[in-house]
């Protein structure tokens, strides 16, 4: 599953440009949801140094991203920037701004868990019907 995640207010507290302290849980849960086989995009509206020093606290964490603000790893390739969309896709995204407010890491764990949980039975119900058809 992909999940976009954002920075300032989810993985760290508020006080943006600076970096603010760790949201309890924050950085376990994406290192676990990663070892999980998850593709992580950092999506944040950071950039240049500040971007930079946002990559750097994660991954002195041991924390890092499949991708930073797009769907693409680094190093890329496209034919054309005008091509390329500036829209992160996900299956889920988890910023603090999201209604209701940010849950906390254990809840996200769960509803991530949970959703691709239900993806894979789908997949197997799909898989079953499909099957029943060949006969």
């Amino acid at each position: 599953m992909t999940i976009a995640v954002d920075f300032d207010g989810t993985i760290v507290e508020h006080k943006y440009p600076k970096i603010g302290k760790e949201i309890p849980f924050a950085i376990d849960t994406l290192r676990t949801l990663s070892q999980e086989g998850h593709k992580l995009i950092l999506w944040t509206s950071r950039d240049g140094e500040l971007l930079d020093e946002a990559l750097a606290f994660c991954k002195e964490r041991g924390l890092e991203f499949y991708a930073v603000n797009s769907n693409y790893p680094p190093g890329a390739l496209f034919s054309t920037q005008a091509g390329r969309s500036c829209k992160v896709v996900a299956d889920v995204y988890i910023d603090d701004r999201n209604v209701g407010g940010l849950p906390d890491w254990g809840t996200i764990h769960e509803i991530v868990t949970g959703i691709r949980e239900e993806k894979h039975k789908e997949r197997r119900r799909r898989r079953g019907l499909k099957s029943l058809f060949r006969k």
